[in-house]
């Protein structure tokens, strides 16, 4: 968080901090609009609470003077135990990860569960961050389900302000990393006619900006707003601006084929942001998504970003490797809730463990260790890593092309390709938990250990907890590659220290 305490982005909002409005709650504190906006309220004074789905460590470390409180919202009397003393509540939960099938009726669920307990425990105000877009036969089960939350909250008893924004660009969004990566890896274009379709798109900054100024001013709880940035541009646009900036020739071809499905798992291959998330955001591209008011422009005056700088800021902090937060903290939906290597009533059926003794340093050792699945890769049969990557994506799984959120550390709950990280403890430990398709459960752990004579012990420990016979197979099928992938991964990490 030290970097960010130098970026903060409300130094020059028109309005002032309230800190005596008591406890705000920042509800999905660990995805990427509330991982930017917890920070900024704590550097303006307000007793914050953090409403997490499970306890972690990682949550006191990044908000070290925030309460944490363990909820989930589609249970009722967990809600009532987090917002007991809440005057003010961000509603940012969305369960759009989850699938087409199941994020409608679970965000219907969740979100009249908070109002009714909101209501019930006497909050003052909601602020939510929703979606633009009007009903219509062809609007996307996304943008209806965002339009029926904001309109459940609003006939709420508690006053609620509603902010309806478009794409939102910054480093370590999904839409960004989408149009970055496609730019970066794809030559020729073959896209279909909705890519014409006109989107007014915001900074993530100008976002969080709106979203702590409603909270400062009275005369817009009850209300909705529309955010936007200044320009209106097609999504065609939008990839050519980028396109210019890292100065890539890319050729455009008409396509007959317009299927959503289709285009969104190719770009899954092609991009680190896997094909549920991909498919939810482009079914949202037919519909045109344009500021019909500038209200809260006259309320909250500050310069907005355009489109090109909001893209350069985000190469700028990719280039210095200061990403807050990123798409993936929330991906898989079910990472927060997952088994723990920790929980497992028995120990895990098969383990896999090499070691090297050498005489480096434990803190040159961590810092290598943490530097894995970066664009160095694995630093040693990069191929392996990537094929079993492929496939997973081509499973619909995560894949290892999901990269990770900085190059040179780690905090517990990041990603590492199809890995997440489960435990973290410096110059001593780092758990790996695997999130692609599997016939079970699988962990990696890499461990450091003093020796006598100034040395120390490098391991790395695979577990994995199989799912009936094809669990069994696949270890036994895998098994004689890990004397390859990790005797020579250990002997790197130890070359690099």
């Amino acid at each position: 968080m030290d970097w960010y305490a130098e970026e903060l982005l409300c130094h020059d909002l028109p309005t002032k901090p309230r800190p005596e409005l008591g406890t705000v709650l920042v509800t999905g504190a660990t995805g990427y609009i509330g991982g930017r906006l917890a920070p900024e309220l704590q550097a303006r004074g307000y007793s914050v609470r953090i409403m997490v789905r499970r306890a972690s460590p990682e949550h006191q470390e990044r908000w070290p003077d925030a309460e944490i409180a363990v909820a989930d919202s589609l249970n009722v009397g967990d809600l009532k135990k987090a917002l007991e003393g809440v005057s003010v509540a961000y509603y940012l939960i969305h369960s759009m990860l989850l699938g087409k099938k199941e994020f409608e009726y679970t965000d219907i669920q969740a979100v009249t569960n908070f109002r009714f307990v909101a209501e019930e425990m006497g909050l003052k105000r909601i602020i939510y961050l929703g979606g633009l877009g009007r009903y219509q036969p062809a609007l996307s089960n996304h943008l209806k389900s965002r339009l029926n939350v904001a309109e459940i909250l609003i006939r709420s008893k508690v006053p609620c302000t509603v902010l309806r924004a478009a794409i939102i660009i910054g480093s370590g969004s999904a839409s960004y990393e989408i149009i970055h990566n496609l730019v970066r890896n794809w030559p020729v274009y073959v896209i279909p006619s909705w890519t014409d379709t006109l989107c007014q798109p915001i900074s993530i900054r100008d976002v969080v900006k709106y979203l702590v100024g409603v909270l400062e001013l009275d005369e817009t709880a009850g209300k909705l707003y529309e955010i936007c940035g200044d320009e209106v541009l097609s999504y065609r646009e939008m990839i050519r601006t980028l396109a210019r900036i890292l100065r890539k020739r890319r050729l455009f071809l008409r396509s007959p084929v317009s299927s959503i499905k289709l285009y969104s798992y190719f770009a899954s291959l092609l991009t680190p942001v896997p094909a549920p998330i991909i498919q939810c955001l482009m079914e949202s591209v037919k519909t045109e998504v344009i500021c019909g008011d500038s209200e809260i422009k006259k309320l909250i005056p500050f310069k907005t970003i355009n489109y090109k700088v909001s893209l350069l800021r985000a190469l700028s902090r990719e280039d210095h490797d200061a990403i807050y937060t990123r798409w993936s903290d929330a991906y898989p939906p079910a990472n927060e809730l997952a088994m723990k290597l920790a929980e497992l009533e028995e120990p895990p059926r098969f383990t896999s463990t090499y070691s090297i003794l050498t005489e480096k340093s434990t803190r040159n050792l961590f810092g290598s260790i943490c530097r894995i699945g970066g664009k160095e890769g694995w630093f040693q049969n990069n191929w392996m890593w990537w094929l079993r990557g492929f496939i997973d994506r081509m499973l619909m799984g995560v894949g290892t092309s999901r990269g990770r959120r900085s190059e040179s550390n780690l905090r517990i709950n990041d990603v590492i390709g199809f890995w997440r990280v489960e435990d973290l403890i410096p110059e001593r430990k780092l758990l790996l938990r695997a999130e692609m398709i599997l016939p079970g459960k699988a962990w990696l752990e890499f461990r450091i250990l003093p020796e006598e004579a100034d040395s120390n012990r490098l391991s790395v420990h695979a577990y994995f907890q199989p799912r009936g016979l094809p669990g069994r197979l696949y270890w036994y099928n895998f098994l004689p590659f890990h004397f390859i992938i990790f005797k020579n991964l250990l002997k790197q990490i130890v070359k690099r220290s």
